[in-house]
């Protein structure tokens, strides 16, 4: 009788092995989107970008997801991060054009609009761009025409906010400025864009100046806690020690109530290396109210690192990853990872 065995390593042709490459989440991801279960979407399209996580169709579908949900940043988050690839998808302009119209940002949903038509005049998305378009100029027109000068100003003043605290929190500092500057100019009684402005300057090379305007503010207002902040962060960084220690010693025995200035407190001591303040300061903050400012993770993460809490930090970072899609690149920029 003739009998034939297989080798070991030998798999009969009828077996199929189990499939663990993207394509296998992000098509579970899709079902679930198309049955409106955005959270086990989500999961799938994560677990997808867990295996290839520069594949630019797996960001791009997780960010319509986000928009679904009306989690415009964390979306635009995604796009940027698709636009910076060596393969971004030129739909990426009119997802990001009908963010920014929904985040009530229509200069920017105009740009990114034409850029779309510009490059691929005859995309997919070509007729709800142009229909776009028109809502956006139609719109435009109409607060330019609005009677309601109070209303529109305070409307305008919260867009303001929101673009400059979006890259104020993202470190694009160039964006930031340019949003800053123009607050200064229409919204001069509005306080914190003048610190934030010097902030920025400071960042991008310009400390002469920052140290000139905030000094100046100081003197105008002696209890700016916003100025000391700021004359604390440059003066280290300058290299300034006895101006620096001078500030220092006062910030640690301020104890702010608004949760924005408890955390810029906080991150400002993380800067200046004051690691066991910074942390003692973070935990006083509800952990709830923080998911929204990428700085709390950052510099809560990074305090942590510099004592040897590496466990802890990574836990606080990986946290950051799920709120902030980018925020890997922001490690990246700051050389942590």
């Amino acid at each position: 009788m003739h009998t034939t065995h297989h080798r070991q390593n030998e798999m009969p042709n009828n077996i199929a092995t189990f499939r663990h490459d993207g394509d296998f989440y992000f098509t579970y991801g899709v079902k679930a989107f198309k049955r409106k279960d955005f959270e086990k979407a989500e999961k799938w399209f994560n677990k997808a970008l867990e295996v290839e996580p520069d594949n630019t169709l797996y960001l791009c579908q997780l960010s319509v997801l986000y928009t679904e949900l009306h989690q415009y940043h964390r979306s635009n988050d995604l796009l940027q991060q698709v636009l910076k690839s060596d393969q971004p998808y030129v739909d990426t302009y009119y997802l990001l054009a009908n963010n920014y119209a929904h985040l009530g940002l229509f200069y920017e949903a105009k740009k990114n609009a034409e850029k779309y038509l510009e490059e691929d005049p005859e995309g997919d998305f070509v007729t709800e761009t142009n229909e776009l378009l028109k809502l956006l100029e139609q719109v435009m027109v109409e607060q330019a025409e609005d009677d309601d000068l109070e209303f529109d100003e305070e409307d305008e003043l919260m867009l303001y906010q929101e673009t400059a605290f979006y890259h104020l929190e993202h470190e694009e500092w160039a964006e930031a400025l340019q949003t800053l500057e123009e607050m200064t100019v229409y919204y001069p009684e509005y306080l914190p864009a003048k610190h934030e402005y010097a902030y920025a300057l400071f960042q991008l090379g310009h400390a002469e100046e920052a140290v000139a305007l905030e000094e100046a503010w100081l003197k105008q207002d002696d209890l700016s806690l916003n100025s000391r902040m700021n004359l604390t962060y440059f003066s280290y960084h300058m290299g300034n020690v006895e101006a620096f220690e001078a500030y220092l010693n006062q910030l640690l025995n301020i104890y702010p109530t608004y949760n924005e200035k408890k955390l810029k407190l906080a991150v400002t001591l993380a800067q200046v290396d004051a690691y066991e303040e910074a942390i003692d300061r973070f935990k006083k903050l509800n952990k709830e109210q923080m998911t929204n400012y990428v700085s709390y993770y950052l510099w809560y993460g990074y305090a942590l690192n510099c004592i040897n809490k590496t466990k802890q930090a990574s836990y606080i970072w990986e946290e950051a990853k799920e709120h902030h899609p980018s925020f890997d690149e922001l490690l990246k920029a700051h050389g942590w990872v």
